[in-house]
């Protein structure tokens, strides 16, 4: 049960029809709200259409008044009342309202002496009476305090002892930042009492004209608001809204709810729900200002984090989800041990996120627990929701020597063409992984929504895994192109194609190699990597440019990196291996005539399925 008071120093700031649109939005969202009206001099939360009940029931006044004379706290059951349903998610609202209106009211409010119910009557226990029979018998997961303006004998119980948050509503004059001030002070003090209690403090600058701030008039007075206040983020703002709506208290979140003033109610609601880590979205969005824009504040106060983390672990120790993303940010924090362990709770709890599986198939395979981490990985690979960087982690995990009909698992058959031609590109650092590569990439060609451009990008790609394999006359298929010449293939394609039909005859054609160097001579290649220089010193070498060509080989070694993709092989391989390679390229441009592509003397020897 989080208790939430909305409270403005002056009236006419819209504070209770925010409180109830907030109540009904959160009712909307699937979560029990009870709305308590302590306006006791003005009340009218009842008179909102979602907040009527079927009859008059009595409420705060009388509740107060019956304790005084019996001096037993009542039962608040008969003080409280259900509303009209609210949405599809199971929702409910209640209320407590401030008591039954006639001729009475006002003589029976005026029988309360709250500065002797609190001094010689214990009235402070009363009204945590009166909060555990809330959760006792209503059950909310919220609890939205109206309160009365200004500074009274009840301000105090609805500011001080009863929230665990303060929404305060504001028009930006100095009227109210004086009122306000003292206000402020007193509910932070409750810090430093014996409940050593943590309000959290929630500024809306509300009724606030639409209009342009050419003299910086509003600014000026956001930045005396936070200063006084010492407040360190902007208040939120509720702009005043013109509409005969508002004479009908219609509930905008309802209603409009695409209006900006429901966008701006709602935004009330997100910080409400933020500050309560009973709440699994408030549990959730912790979580992930923790691992991320807290980083900071985690290394100034990591103690305070680690206590709130611990406490959330508790309160939704039975929520997967919520048990998956603290496993999230103990695996982020290199504690893999307790992310272990949460990944496993978070499962057993009805998690189906298929990263949960993933992220403890990582953890099992640290652990040395091959078996169960690719039994993991392949739970997760059963997924349509799998991200293309962690269906490959998963694939890796499970081997691909082990993985059969790679296009018919889930997480390959959902990618779309262009993370299928990623994870593609990914997997060519062996003829293993090849096969795989070539399984995903002939499902991404077969797309009905693969435009002309992406299919011929895909069979470049697709010929350049046959090639790895030695498969070069399919190679050669794809890249033929039907009708079109040499001299209307694009570079990459044009070069390919040459190689193919080096790998699959025997024979070097000059043709495709001479219009690749032709293409670079008109329009060169800027900041050319590795690879593109390895194939240039190839090209040159075929049209018998022996100079141009060990230059390549010579450029193409400098500019290499950690590792790089070899057209010598059509895969990537290692600083070293792209060095042996470079090594062979030179022997061929210096005469060595029996010197071929590995990928073609790899056909020769019968090894084109190998590893």
């Amino acid at each position: 049960m989080y208790t939430t008071t909305f409270y403005s120093f002056k009236g006419g700031v819209g504070r209770s029809m925010a409180l109830v649109n907030a109540a009904v939005e959160l009712a909307d969202r699937g979560r029990r709200v009870l709305v308590v009206d302590f306006d006791l001099e003005a009340p009218g939360l009842d008179t909102f259409d979602f907040l009527r009940t079927k009859s008059a029931i009595p409420g705060i006044v009388d509740f107060v008044n019956e304790y005084q004379t019996s001096n037993r706290a009542p039962d608040v059951s008969r003080f409280v009342g259900k509303t009209a349903e609210v949405g599809e998610n199971g929702g409910e609202l209640w209320i407590m309202p401030s008591g039954i209106q006639g001729d009475a009211y006002a003589r029976e409010l005026n029988q309360i002496d709250w500065g002797e119910l609190y001094e010689k009557r214990d009235g402070y226990l009363l009204f945590e009476d009166l909060r555990a029979q809330w959760k006792n018998v209503v059950d909310p997961d919220y609890v939205l305090v109206d309160s009365r303006t200004g500074h009274t004998d009840t301000s105090g119980i609805c500011t001080r002892q009863l929230p665990d948050a303060v929404v305060i509503l504001f028009f930006p004059n100095d009227q109210n930042l004086r009122g306000l001030t003292k206000v402020v002070r007193d509910i932070r003090s409750e810090k430093t009492t014996r409940r050593a209690r943590t309000i959290g403090l929630h500024f809306v600058m509300s009724n606030v004209p639409d209009l342009d701030d050419e003299d910086s008039i509003l600014s000026r007075k956001i930045e005396a608001f936070k200063d006084q206040l010492t407040v360190m983020r902007d208040p939120m703002v509720v702009h005043r809204y013109d509409s005969l709506s508002l004479l009908n208290q219609a509930i905008f979140v309802k209603t409009r709810p695409k209006s900006r003033l429901a966008t701006e109610y709602r935004k009330i609601v997100e910080r409400i729900v933020r500050g309560n880590l009973e709440d699994r979205d408030g549990a959730l969005n912790y979580i992930e200002r923790a691992g991320r824009r807290w980083r900071r504040i985690r290394e100034e106060s990591p103690g305070d984090v680690e206590k709130t983390l611990e406490r959330i672990e508790t309160l939704h120790a039975a929520d997967g989800d919520v048990l998956f993303h603290l496993g999230v940010l103990r695996e982020d924090e290199r504690r893999p041990e307790v992310a272990g362990s949460l990944f496993d709770r978070s499962i057993e709890e009805g998690c189906n996120e298929p990263e949960a599986y993933l992220r403890r198939a990582r953890y099992r395979r640290l652990m040395e627990d091959i078996k169960g981490a690719g039994e993991d990985a392949l739970v997760a690979l059963g997924s349509t929701s799998l991200s293309p960087p962690f269906v490959r982690e998963a694939m890796d995990i499970v081997g691909v020597e082990n993985l059969t009909e790679v296009s018919q698992l889930n997480a390959v058959s959902a990618l779309d063409f262009e993370s299928s031609v990623w994870l593609a590109d990914e997997l060519r650092s062996s003829r293993r992984e090849l096969r795989v590569a070539v399984s995903v990439l002939e499902g991404a060609v077969k797309r009905d929504d693969v435009d002309e451009d992406q299919r011929s990008r895909g069979a470049i790609e697709l010929a350049m895994a046959y090639m790895g394999l030695g498969q070069c006359e399919k190679a050669m298929e794809l890249l033929e192109a039907g009708e079109l010449s040499v001299e209307e293939l694009g570079r990459a394609r044009t070069f390919n194609y040459g190689m193919a039909i080096w790998g699959a005859t025997g024979v070097m054609e000059i043709e495709p190699f001479s219009r690749v160097v032709e293409m670079e001579r008109t329009d060169p290649m800027q900041e050319a990597g590795s690879n593109y220089l390895q194939c240039m010193a190839i090209a040159n070498w075929a049209v018998g440019d022996e100079i141009k060509a060990n230059e390549a080989v010579r450029s193409s070694g400098k500019a290499l990196g950690r590792s790089g993709f070899s057209c010598w092989r059509y895969l990537e391989v290692s600083v070293d291996e792209f060095r042996a390679d470079l090594d062979e390229i030179r022997d061929l441009i210096q005469g060595d005539a029996s010197m071929k592509p590995r990928f073609a003397r790899s056909i020769e020897s019968g090894s084109g399925g190998g590893s």
